[in-house]
């Protein structure tokens, strides 16, 4: 659906994307995870055309991102929580003046998704709360049933249950619809992403699908016979190693069952007990950020 090779973005001196190549299959839900500033807002501007890349290409549904047309734009919706509204217009009066922009619109969906989100279609945008205009820039994304769904940190200030309402209307969309999605609210994008990408200060470190990330991380506990201490040799692949009494802990990001406790042997020598536990992405997220701070690599 979209394949970005070797995008630059300067602003002066500094480099916002630094030669980001990435690909986002088609029927995925993808999703960007980073720091504030690590270029995921950018990424995404330059994708839609919004901003141009200072150097390199990106090919959306097969047409450089500079040369979009009312045809691609057609089959895309566009959700940013910057994203501005007719604060004048009604939610029912805006909705149909869009209709006429897209042929595939679907009225009887239309309908759903209001009463879905609960949207009031007589309130005029302007006196909509916050969560409630991004469930109607949900609303206006939705019903054309786009090929394409960019969604830029939507749940950006979002109280849970809008959150949740969001969700299970991203999640109706989910396999018919590639979905990109930047955002902080890594528990939320944990049920939705089924692939995954870090971006840090402008550079990509890693994608891959979601379900290889999760299986190839594991916090490790290795109970010794006596007081634990950091060995002075590990692999580079256990991160954030810790000694507390006799256990010594550590992220393990190329774990494997079989090879986990010969690997542990080979180091420490002969221990007590061994527990693996699987991560959540936010636990996963904020070992990779650590990781890649200046000086330290990651895995």
């Amino acid at each position: 659906m979209i394949e970005v090779d070797n995008v630059w973005k300067k602003y002066g001196r500094f480099d916002a994307l630094r030669g980001l190549s990435m690909t986002i299959p088609q029927g995925s839900a993808f999703a960007l995870i980073g720091a504030n500033g690590a270029g995921k807002s950018t990424t995404i501007k330059c994708l839609m055309n919004i901003i141009t890349p200072s150097r390199g290409r990106a090919v959306v549904m097969g047409v450089d991102s500079q040369k979009l047309s009312p045809r691609e734009l057609a089959q895309i919706g566009y959700v940013s929580e910057n994203q501005k509204l007719p604060g004048r217009m009604t939610v029912a009066g805006y909705l149909d003046y869009l209709r006429g922009f897209y042929p595939t619109w679907d009225r009887r969906l239309e309908t759903e998704i209001l009463e879905q989100l609960l949207l009031p279609s007589d309130r005029k945008i302007g006196a909509l709360s916050h969560g409630m205009r991004m469930k109607m820039a949900l609303a206006c994304a939705l019903p054309f049933r786009p090929k394409l769904l960019v969604l830029d940190e939507p749940f950006s200030g979002l109280d849970p249950l809008v959150r949740d309402e969001f969700l299970e209307s991203l999640l109706r969309q989910s396999g018919e619809t590639t979905i990109l999605i930047s955002s902080h609210e890594l528990s939320e994008i944990e049920g939705v992403a089924t692939h995954i990408a870090f971006l840090d200060r402008g550079k990509l470190l890693f994608q891959e699908p979601m379900d290889d990330l999760t299986d190839r991380l594991r916090e490790v506990y290795v109970t010794l016979n006596g007081d634990a201490r950091l060995p002075k040799s590990a692999p580079k692949e256990w991160l954030n190693m810790r000694a507390t009494g006799s256990v010594l802990s550590f992220v393990d990001t190329a774990y494997s069952q079989d090879r986990l406790a010969a690997t542990i042997t080979a180091v420490l020598g002969q221990v007590r007990d061994i527990d693996a536990r699987p991560m959540g992405l936010r636990a996963i997220f904020t070992t990779l950020a650590r990781a890649t701070r200046p000086g330290r690599a990651v895995s």
